[in-house]
């Protein structure tokens, strides 16, 4: 069955053999595996020209704007409240290590100073900052790492031909070379990854635009990797891992879940596990959403995430002048708040012995097992046997020590009353040392 897979694979997908054919990742980029899934959580920033319209990142498709239309828009980004050193200090307070900044999206326009393209911010708007570059300082600054989003789709190059799915409503001449268009992107990921200084990664998007085609993986996953051999690889072409790329990420899910009607079911066990989320219900700055998650939803999925051994990259939206929305700020902060009491249990972990189960999910880190309790009631909860015995087990948050009784079966917790304002009931279980 598992041939008959991966020739299914293959022929839906023939980008699969463009990958690395054989790739080792670096003692660097193992490194820099483990430090990913120590993190935790980290900011998404979705961000660019097209908030100046306030209808989502993706205005220029969904509206049907001609390319050279759209460029007008380039005129008016002139986002003068923007200060990358209070995003940097906000992403800390929520408890986030990382910030994966939105580089060039769908629409081609890059947010950093480019010398293969004036299709930039440098180059096009009035701003004339490089927005990556003070973003990157100010990252380094105050210790979190930089991972640039680069889209391999461009509603916006002419070389982006034949069309894939989408951009068919840009004006564009039907006609195009698409190696000059692969020699572009590479060349635009060269400056970031040699102008920039050390970054975290590359968060791809854009490849299920055009499944047919022949991406050339394997050159532009060696060129980073031979640029930065730390550099983690993270593609979010809603498949299982390829050969050269570090990570797997699941858009708008848990791993393993499909709900949004796009992501492979299949968890690989080989690579670091992320899940990416918006507050609202839009990525880029809308007017118009108004359907902002609770903080009590972001902490439980960032639990949730924990408890299956993935990341949380979680989304903002700025404002076109640079500031963030009121009611992200609010959420963030919140999510802080949470995290200062119980990030032990997420920081660090890895998914732990028992499953996610109806009540919740479990994280280990050595010795520490913590079980948080999402959704149960019941004076008494019962779990499997536990691959070490018990030695003890207590609150975390307030350090009061837990009953339990061990039977043939497993083990079963006599919980406190909880509180109806308690997001995640954590408990603390000391395993017994290995031998």
């Amino acid at each position: 069955m598992r041939v008959i897979r991966a020739l299914t694979m293959l022929m839906l997908f023939p980008f699969l053999l463009l990958a690395q054919d054989v790739y080792e990742p670096s003692h660097e980029n193992l490194r820099a595996r483990e430090w990913f899934q120590d993190a935790k959580l980290g900011m998404f920033i979705h961000w660019g020209i097209s908030s100046v319209l306030m209808d989502g990142e993706w205005v220029m498709e969904v509206r049907g704007i001609p390319a050279g239309e759209y460029e007008r828009i380039a005129g008016t980004f002139n986002p003068t409240a923007f200060d990358a050193d209070a995003w940097v200090t906000l992403a800390r307070a929520a408890g986030m290590r990382y910030i994966t900044l939105i580089t060039k999206h769908h629409d081609g326009f890059a947010l950093f100073d480019s010398e293969v393209s004036d299709w930039d911010v440098m180059d096009r708007t009035p701003f004339k900052r490089d927005i990556v570059r003070e973003l990157a300082d100010a990252c380094r600054r105050q210790g979190l790492k930089l991972f640039v989003y680069y889209s391999q789709l461009d509603w916006h190059h002419p070389d982006y031909f034949p069309r894939g799915r989408t951009g068919n409503r840009a004006g564009r001449p039907e006609s195009g070379k698409w190696e000059r268009y692969l020699d572009y992107m590479d060349a635009q990921l060269r400056e970031l990854f040699t102008n920039y200084g050390a970054l975290g990664g590359v968060w791809f998007d854009g490849m299920w635009d055009r499944p047919d085609a022949e991406w050339r993986l394997e050159q532009t996953y060696s060129m980073i990797h031979d640029l930065q051999p730390a550099a983690l690889i993270i593609p979010n072409h809603h498949q299982d891992p390829l050969p050269g790329e570090d990570a797997q990420t699941f858009e708008k899910d848990l791993p393993g879940g499909n709900t949004a009607g796009w992501n492979t079911a299949a968890i690989s066990d080989a690579v670091p596990l992320e899940t990416s989320e918006t507050i609202g219900s839009t990525w880029g700055y809308s007017i118009t959403d108004r359907n902002y998650k609770s903080v009590s939803a972001l902490v439980r999925l960032l639990v949730e995430a924990a408890g299956r051994n993935a990341n949380l990259l979680l989304n903002v939206g700025p404002l076109p002048d640079g500031t963030i929305h009121p009611e992200h700020v609010a959420r963030l902060r919140g999510i802080g708040e949470w995290i200062a009491r119980y990030g032990e249990s997420i920081y660090g972990t890895r998914g732990g012995p028992i499953g996610p189960r109806p009540w919740g999910v479990t994280t280990q880190r050595g010795d520490s097992v913590f079980v948080h309790v999402l959704d149960w009631d019941d004076p008494e909860l019962s779990l499997p046997r536990l691959p070490r015995a018990v030695r003890a087990a207590r609150m975390l948050a307030d350090d009061i020590p837990v009953e339990f009784r061990l039977s043939r079966d497993g083990l079963t917790l006599r919980l406190p009353p909880r509180d109806p304002d308690t997001i995640d009931l954590v408990i603390l279980l000391e395993l017994a040392a290995e031998r």
